[in-house]
């Protein structure tokens, strides 16, 4: 009897644990366990990104030379934007801010760094106005482009 308590109290605790690592609001123990293996494929997916973007770093076959390197991913809710240079782009995050704001997105989650090289990682969603319509991938790609392009002139790059 006393062991069944402790295995329960076990599992309990680890899916208590799963429950805060994974963010996870599920009550059923089966729908945390969903939940662990949606954000563990998630991980997954990000570490092959990474792996494939330092292997092509040191083989040098990405070129991200004058012009940033530009990706957009529709995702559930909204838009993940990657921008990525070798070199440090002064001023760039500015016009891809006015950018985000002319599309009318709202940045939720953002990581940059502009010391060495620049990299930006953002993910939007649209503003909720009256205008509810959902913006299209391509356009997103577009405009962030254009603001690339009008930092370039502004500041003379190549």
């Amino acid at each position: 009897m006393v062991s069944r308590v402790h295995k329960r109290t076990a599992v309990y605790r680890r899916i208590q644990q799963l429950r805060s690592i994974t963010n996870s609001h599920a009550r059923r123990k089966t729908s945390v366990i969903l939940d662990a293996s949606k954000y563990i494929r998630g991980l997954k997916q990000k570490l092959q990104e990474l792996n494939q973007l330092a292997v092509a770093a040191t083989q040098k076959d990405i070129e991200y030379g004058p012009m940033p390197m530009l990706k957009v991913e529709q995702q559930e809710e909204g838009y993940l934007i990657k921008v990525l240079s070798q070199r440090s782009c002064q001023g760039l995050l500015a016009f891809i801010l006015e950018a985000f704001e002319r599309l009318g997105l709202v940045v939720l989650q953002a990581r940059a760094s502009c010391v060495e090289s620049f990299c930006l990682e953002a993910f939007g969603i649209k503003e909720s106005n009256e205008d509810t319509r959902l913006v299209d991938t391509q356009v997103v790609e577009q405009v962030v482009s254009k603001a690339i392009n009008d930092w370039r002139k502004v500041t003379k790059q190549c």
